[in-house]
């Protein structure tokens, strides 16, 4: 871990339970709480890129490897039998970081039903089942913090993606919800929405020239976002730290909204 960033005692030996944390902003969570001497689970269906990932947190000298459990998240029975494993592995769970997610490109006029279903499935609905099964042992222990990753999208003059966009602004409405659900029981819930993050899948796929461009037009930061600086705030919401915030919604994307 970078010695510019923070350490957070309470999180040595904390247990987290990651969705998509294979590549990308999921990896760096991964990777940043490893660091942080966490005990982490993550999920993800892409086997060759967890366990680079798991590879690479060993190798910086994290004191405790991540388990991975491979998952397809459009399978909510598959996810809850994770969670449970996470659970037992583990000795339970304090720290849920729901991001997975996928942000493909299409038109709103070529939209089926099916493609719409399948849109909020793999963007959204996880989400709240993830909370569903890992919250009750938070409520025993009266300790937890949710971080669910959303997206600035929604907040974005585009319109090359509407069903990640739509998916991703109800995202605040499941962490406001919960928040007031489980706030009595001293579990908090967030939101963390990135900017533009140039992760691996993002320059291969989406990235241009004139795209970066105008981004950086848009940004107050005239630089790149990087996953590891978007994964300090998700650290600073899973540590102690925060223990006062909950039902918010933090953006890191550089001064551009």
């Amino acid at each position: 871990m970078p010695n510019h960033f923070a350490s957070y005692p309470s999180l040595a030996e904390r247990t987290a339970f990651v969705t998509g944390g294979a590549d990308g902003i999921g990896a760096a969570i991964v990777q940043q709480l490893a660091a942080q001497g966490s005990r982490v689970a993550f999920v993800d269906k892409n086997v060759d890129y967890a366990q680079r990932t798991i590879e690479r947190c060993v190798a910086e000298g994290a004191a405790h490897a991540p388990l991975f459990y491979e998952v397809d998240l459009l399978d909510i029975a598959q996810l809850q039998g994770a969670c449970e494993s996470a659970i037992a592995d583990l000795g339970g769970v304090t720290v849920l970081v729901n991001n997975a997610a996928s942000d493909d490109r299409h038109d709103w006029r070529d939209i089926s039903v099916e493609y719409w279903n399948e849109r909020m499935n793999v963007n959204l609905r996880h989400y709240f089942f993830a909370i569903q099964a890992l919250a009750p042992q938070m409520i025993e222990a009266r300790l937890g913090s949710i971080v669910n990753i959303g997206s600035s999208s929604y907040m974005m003059q585009e319109d090359f993606f509407p069903g990640y966009a739509i998916a991703k602004s109800a995202v605040e409405g499941i962490t406001r919800t919960m928040a007031r659900t489980l706030g009595p029981h001293n579990v908090r819930v967030n939101t963390v929405l990135p900017g533009w993050v140039p992760t691996e899948r993002q320059l291969t796929k989406w990235w241009s020239p004139e795209g970066e461009r105008a981004t950086m037009n848009d940004q107050a930061l005239k630089k790149r976002i990087t996953p590891e600086e978007f994964a300090q705030m998700v650290l600073f919401l899973a540590a102690d730290d925060s223990g006062g915030c909950t039902a918010q919604q933090f953006l890191v994307d550089g001064g551009r909204f």
